[in-house]
């Protein structure tokens, strides 16, 4: 087994080996493992004392900040108030100011009491009740030895837990599917009783003693579940589901919610009422010691347990389930079922097949896709101006964050401009300026490298405290509000980002100055300075010896965008940029991006005219190559521009690549990225998800300028598509880039005789990397 070793984090103490009830489905008393035969019925306060000292001594070697502890059995109610009471005292005193506990208690429900609830109020300990349904569906197995009901005695205790003094302490309920019961009445059974969550668990099977299947249908456990799925749904979710939301959200990138589900490695240990230290109680089902280390807490420690090769093999994530799982595109959402489930006596190792419910989840998880897809999808996906919007919010949410670490320490410029951009955003005019200077893509830079700075203990450099004030000037500018606004500059220079840098001194000189909106245009006056030596700034005017504007590249057919080569956090490319450029200079670039815009508008209107919407910024790179660099979205890095042929297949390969990379920000488009490998279908190599991916998006969209690069491109998608790391958003990216190349052959026509680059040369222009209120 290899992997470092993973610390239990959740600890199952049977507090009482016997249980009240005699369920027929239970795999402690009715299933292959019979060994609480053997087992003392209740847990002993040595075996108590013990594992609180093995729990403390756990937490400290791993520095765990917190442990749960679930009191289980049998029956943990029947170990008695007084019997419960010493082990949470004992729990409790063991890790105090080591780690937090978390205590909870499974209980059939039976036995609870006021009595119990105020034990369990006074340490915090949770409760989680199991209940099947109705009645008749409870009754189908959860009956007393006589063949008595249990139901009423657990809806009075569920009816208990409900009541205001108890209601902190619900967990909620655990239902036992089983598929002869009416799903529709299990589910409404359940919401009616308002249970903060809902746990469905399949019975425990294995090849060997598979689920009862009595139409024979190898989905009858999925269609069941789907049927409460589309209940669940209908009556507007009205309590969460453990095993659907785990399962939309690992369709989303996330992680599973539960151990029966997903790759997630196992963090639980079990330990008997005699101190015996075993695996996952449901391998119980398996066959007889199945679950046995042979470790004990008076002997063995936590971490020998965590080594034991069954330990072991449930914490290996993909590498641990079967060749066939591994090959299999829903293994990231079931990853291979419950280990239990997995069980074949007649295999070489008996846990090295997939669940015998494989087809069930697989129809699980497809089901509840196909249910969600469009409401779960990322409208940034398929609508530019979303994606642009969901960038807006994650650059104020960062600044928010920024902030709030910051914690008062970012000193009295930021303390100011912070106050000054709540009277900036309180006036709509304003509060739509702020939007479009916090859309610089060189805003991001900035808050990005302030956060890393802040959060290393490095506080805030010069220029980062300074951005705030003169992002909040800029915008009060755009906005013509009369508001004056302190601003930092540096060797003599003042930058108000998207407009331009004010030029008040000499290298070297710096200071605050007051920046305050005229007419057409700003004042600037140095602090201190007498009245009437102010700088007066027009909006419209050219470079001077006190001003140099952010230039505009205004030409027919191609978008007005910012060239900014004056940003001081635009140096976020791995090619270095280039400094300020002469006028001549620029109105060559000008020249040549028109050029170029005209051939992607005649060839590619559909992305040209989506590239004219969210690109922003041009910033020049002093290098031939461009590369990527870490700003928001709406930026390119651009060398010396070439050929206008060369540099529109340039500008559109940068475009594809700032797309793709600003919707990973904002959605999960894949996950557990390298997990896998594949193959391109241009060439030989084995490459990750992410590669696949973004050569696929890039060439798909060179393809419909240039129809070469569309060689092998409707192969990867559909490898994308069944590939195990795509999610929700990721299928419905590919779904959109297969609607944009169905059209290829017309693009084809169109393009037929035009003279492109080498399809295998690189292109020297490069995409770009990838809420606040203020008060």
């Amino acid at each position: 087994m290899t992997g470092p070793l993973v610390p239990f984090r959740e600890f199952v103490l049977k507090v009482h080996s016997r249980c009240d009830l005699a369920c027929d489905h239970c795999y402690v008393y009715e299933h292959a493992d019979q060994s609480w035969l053997t087992r003392p019925k209740t847990i002993s306060d040595e075996a108590i004392s013990w594992t609180a000292r093995r729990l403390a001594e756990h937490a400290t070697t791993h520095a765990l900040p917190s442990v749960t502890v679930i009191l289980h059995g049998g029956e943990p109610l029947l170990a008695g108030p007084a019997r419960l009471r010493r082990v949470c005292e004992e729990l409790g005193s063991a890790l105090n100011g080591i780690a937090e506990l978390d205590l909870r208690i499974h209980t059939n429900g039976v036995q609870l009491s006021p009595r119990y609830l105020d034990l369990f109020d006074e340490f915090h300990v949770r409760v989680g009740i199991s209940l099947d349904g109705d009645r008749a569906a409870n009754d189908r197995h959860r009956r007393f030895a006589n063949g008595r009901s249990s139901h009423p005695m657990v809806l009075r205790a569920v009816e208990l837990l409900r009541e205001e003094r108890y209601r902190h302490l619900d967990l909620g309920l655990l239902c036992t599917v089983d598929i002869h019961n009416d799903p529709v009445a299990v589910h409404d059974a359940l919401a009616g009783l308002e249970p903060p969550l809902v746990d469905f668990l399949l019975p425990h099977a294995t090849w060997d003693d598979p689920p009862p299947r009595p139409d024979g249908s190898p989905t009858a456990y999925a269609d069941w579940l789907l049927t409460v799925f589309d209940r669940w749904t209908e009556q507007g979710r009205p309590m969460p589901v453990r095993m659907f939301a785990s399962v939309l959200s690992s369709l989303n990138g996330g992680p599973s919610l539960t151990e029966s589900l997903g790759l997630a490695p196992t963090d639980l240990v079990v330990i008997e009422t005699d101190g015996q230290l075993e695996q996952v109680d449901s391998l119980k089902s398996a066959y007889e010691g199945a679950a046995a280390t042979g470790f004990d807490v008076f002997h063995n420690t936590f971490d020998e347990v965590a080594a034991h090769p069954g330990v072991r093999a449930r914490q290996l994530g993909l590498a641990g389930v079967s060749e066939t799982c591994r090959r299999c595109p829903v293994v990231r959402s079931c990853g291979g079922g419950l280990y239990t489930h997995r069980y074949r006596s007649d295999s070489g190792p008996g846990f090295d097949n997939p669940s015998v419910y494989c087809a069930d989840l697989a129809a699980l998880i497809r089901g509840i896709e196909e249910r969600t897809a469009a409401a779960t999808e990322s409208p940034a996906v398929r609508e530019p101006d979303e994606l642009l919007a969901a960038h807006l919010d994650l650059t104020r949410t960062l600044l928010a964050v920024l902030h709030d670490t910051l914690d008062g320490r970012g000193g009295a410029l930021w303390d100011d401009a912070w106050r000054l951009a709540a009277t900036v955003e309180a006036d709509t005019p304003g509060a739509e300026a702020l939007d479009t200077v916090l859309a610089h893509p060189y805003t991001r830079t900035w808050l990005v490298g302030a956060l890393e700075d802040v959060e290393a203990g490095r506080g805030l450099t010069g220029l980062a405290a300074e951005r705030l004030g003169a992002t909040v000037a800029a915008a009060a500018v755009r906005a013509g509000l009369d508001l004056p606004v302190p601003v930092a500059y540096r060797d003599g220079g003042l930058y108000l980002p998207t407009l331009g840098t004010v030029l008040l001194g000499g290298r070297g000189e710096r200071g605050t100055a007051v920046v305050r909106a005229g007419a057409d245009g700003f004042l600037v006056r140095r602090q201190g300075a007498a009245p009437g030596t102010e700088l007066r700034i027009a909006r419209e005017d050219p470079e001077g010896p006190h001003w140099r504007p952010v230039r505009v590249l205004r030409r027919a057919t191609a978008p007005g965008l910012l060239l900014d080569d004056l940003d001081p956090f635009r140096d976020c490319f791995d090619a270095p940029v280039a400094d300020r450029l002469e006028a001549e200079r620029a109105e060559a670039w000008a020249d040549r991006i028109a050029e170029a815009w005209t051939l992607l508008a005649d060839a590619v209107p559909d992305q040209a005219a989506e590239a004219a919407r969210t690109l922003t910024t041009v910033t020049p790179l002093a290098g031939g190559a461009a590369e990527p660099g870490r700003h928001g979205h709406g930026a390119l890095g651009v060398g010396a521009p070439a050929d206008a042929k060369e540099l529109a297949l340039g500008l559109l390969s940068g475009f594809r690549r700032a797309k793709l990379r600003a919707l990973g920000e904002v959605t999960d488009l894949y996950a557990l990225d390298g997990t896998w490998e594949h193959r391109t279908p241009w060439g030989s190599e084995h490459v990750t998800f992410s590669r696949l991916l973004a050569e696929t998006f890039e060439r798909a969209g060179l393809g419909l300028y240039d129809p070469r690069f569309l060689t092998g491109v409707p192969e990867a998608l559909d490898k994308i598509e069944n590939a195990a790391e795509v999610t929700v958003d990721g299928k419905q990216l590919i779904s959109a880039v297969r609607k944009e190349i169905s059209g290829t052959r017309s693009a084809t026509e169109k393009n037929r005789g035009r003279s492109f680059p080498s399809s295998g040369r690189q292109t020297n222009v490069l995409a770009s990397d990838q809420k606040v209120t203020f008060e």
